[in-house]
């Protein structure tokens, strides 16, 4: 599977989707922050469906409390996903892996709540805007590869490349990769090139004494 994790300014439209779109035809899936598509769904449902491509991000209903919500669009542009914050986790079956999501702060005020899901193979984790300090940073990658590797999954998050938490003066862009097993294969700060990432399958061995999850090759690639 090849993932383009993007770091777009916050915009109105979804100019900068249709142009990560355009540049990464052969990509599966295109990770953007949380709030990204806002009012732009049913563009974003054309958008994925013209390209071929699943999109994950998140978007806000402004009439509703919480506003916010993760969303997946399928390849064939149909929302396959919509969660509220703060509500307990879902997945969704795309592509042969079992995907699930995290928005902004729900990662260390409730974690990853997935009593009722099983396992998975992928939490996608959309941020607003930037980190308001490097403590901040450093917590959040920390609890991102705890629950990694308490529920042996790929975690990985991105933020916009703009914007600060109320009246901070700091906004740190974030995108980050956690493999099954802890290890941080990229945690990137104040960086906001895009990031592929290429996901495959290692041993399908049954008598492997790895879980399913932790046979994962990740290889990760800026742009240039």
């Amino acid at each position: 599977m090849k993932i383009i994790i993007a770091q777009p300014r916050l915009e109105q439209h979804v100019l900068q989707l249709e142009t990560e779109l355009k540049q990464y035809t052969d990509a599966d899936v295109l990770f953007f922050p949380e709030g990204y598509l806002n009012q732009n769904v049913e563009e974003a449902c054309r958008l994925a469906a013209e390209y071929g491509t699943m999109i994950v991000s998140g978007h806000r209903r402004l009439d509703e409390r919480p506003k916010d919500r993760s969303i997946i669009i399928s390849k064939a542009g149909e929302i396959v996903l919509e969660k509220a914050k703060y509500t307990p986790a879902e997945t969704v079956e795309e592509q042969g892996w079992t995907i699930s999501t995290l928005l902004c702060d729900e990662l260390v005020l409730q974690g990853f709540r997935n009593e009722n899901i099983g396992s998975v193979d992928i939490i996608m984790h959309s941020i607003g805007v930037g980190m308001f300090s490097e403590e901040q940073y450093s917590e959040w990658v920390e609890e991102a590869r705890q629950i990694a590797l308490q529920h042996q999954c790929i975690v990985m998050g991105t933020s916009h490349a703009d914007g600060s938490y109320r009246d901070s003066e700091i906004s740190i862009p974030i995108a980050y990769c956690i493999a099954p097993d802890g290890e941080v294969v990229l945690a990137s700060r104040s960086d906001t090139r895009t990031r592929t990432i290429l996901l495959a399958r290692g041993s399908t061995d049954p008598t492997s004494q790895k879980s399913l999850q932790n046979r994962v090759n990740i290889t990760i690639a800026p742009s240039v």
